[in-house]
């Protein structure tokens, strides 16, 4: 395909993933890092070029498709694909704990980066824990298992985890409402205080970024080095195994990051400016 068929095609699939956006062309092109007028001569059939890498790396992240269909390489527009040959199914209830030990013990010296479903499990207080297990029938022992685990992996020498979640769930944790309305005044702050001394204690070998929820959304997962992506799923895992399906939730966890508006040696002085109701 010369660079002519290359670009022809590229326009075609942007104005596919445009005009399914229902995004106004000043909305859309903020969404991908680009002002308007470089967008409308993307989708012109005057232009014979392509967008920088950093443009494609978003369109493809914003609009849940692949570079390589952006570009004519794969007709598989996503991840999908990919994801239902190379998974696999692993329930939590019997032996998630010791899956978690496993698959952190494999990627050893590796950069781990993690979304979290709620607060990191690490750095949850053992209230919080049984709180969250007792209201969904689970066992607290072997979730404060894991947690421990977790925390005494973060403190190993040569740890580096990245940990990316909304901002608003801090708040909304703060102020007890939601799903932690069950939880007193008192737990709360002691959930908070307890997050902020592990947070101080741990940087930089564990980062923890906030981005707004308003912004970006990402369902709870673990990128565990180059070796496995484990999609949690309630009492299941998905595990993802192939590189390319890794690479892909890499960047769109990149792309969390990009969109941080709590850095991650700001994140404890966040905490502390919540008011606990």
């Amino acid at each position: 395909m010369d660079k002519r068929q290359l670009v022809e095609v590229f326009r075609a699939r942007l104005q596919i993933v445009f005009e399914r956006s229902r995004l106004s062309q000043t909305a859309f092109a903020q969404a991908i890092g680009i002002d308007r007028s470089a967008l409308s001569l993307l989708l012109s059939s005057q232009t014979v070029r392509l967008p920088r890498v950093e443009t494609l790396l978003a369109i493809a992240e914003r609009n849940a498709v692949t570079m390589d269909w952006l570009l004519g390489i794969s007709q598989d527009e996503g991840v999908t694909g990919a994801m239902l040959s190379s998974g696999v199914i692993e329930t939590t209830e019997e032996d998630g704990a010791s899956l978690l030990m496993r698959w952190h013990g494999e990627a050893a010296g590796s950069k781990i980066r993690y979304v979290p479903a709620r607060i990191p499990d690490l750095l949850r207080t053992s209230d919080v824990i049984a709180y969250e297990a007792y209201a969904a029938h689970q066992s607290p022992e072997a979730q404060a298992q894991d947690a421990a685990f977790r925390l005494e992996y973060n403190r190993a020498a040569g740890t580096d985890m990245e940990c990316c979640m909304p901002l608003q769930t801090l708040e909304l944790f703060a102020s007890g409402t939601g799903i932690w309305s069950g939880l007193s005044r008192e737990q709360r702050g002691a959930q908070l205080d307890h997050m902020i001394a592990l947070i101080d204690e741990l940087y930089p070998s564990f980062r923890l970024f906030l981005f707004d929820g308003r912004e970006r959304f990402s369902i709870p997962y673990t990128i565990f080095g180059s070796t496995r992506v484990a999609i949690f799923a309630g009492q299941m895992y998905l595990v993802l195994n192939s590189a390319e399906t890794i690479r892909t939730m890499q960047r769109q966890f990149e792309g969390l990051i990009r969109h941080t508006r709590i850095h991650a040696h700001e994140t404890a002085s966040f905490i502390r400016t919540l008011h606990v109701g």
